[in-house]
């Protein structure tokens, strides 16, 4: 049963690769979604898939890049829409 997190998180996490370490750890995990960076500096996440793959994506997202500097993440569960590749947007 696929389950799905939203994640915004929060730190030094712009111009240090963020989201291709994420799109990379989510590809090698099976887990789908996207990655974005927003206006205020954050960087949103959906992760999207089995419960131990998003979990995993969980962890990536608290350690970041070595060039990040991630202070905090702040997950909802949402509701799975049927993604099934990991994109940057």
């Amino acid at each position: 049963m696929p389950v799905a997190r939203r994640a915004v998180v929060h730190g030094r996490v712009q111009g240090v690769f963020f989201r291709d370490t994420v799109r990379r750890a989510a590809r090698q995990r099976g887990v789908a979604g996207w990655a974005a960076n927003r206006p205020d500096g954050t960087v949103e996440v959906w992760l999207e898939g089995e419960q131990d793959g998003v979990d995993s994506m969980l962890r990536v997202l608290h350690d970041g890049p070595p060039r990040a500097d991630v202070e905090r993440v702040d997950v909802d569960d949402v509701e799975p829409q049927g993604l099934s590749a990991f994109e940057i947007r």
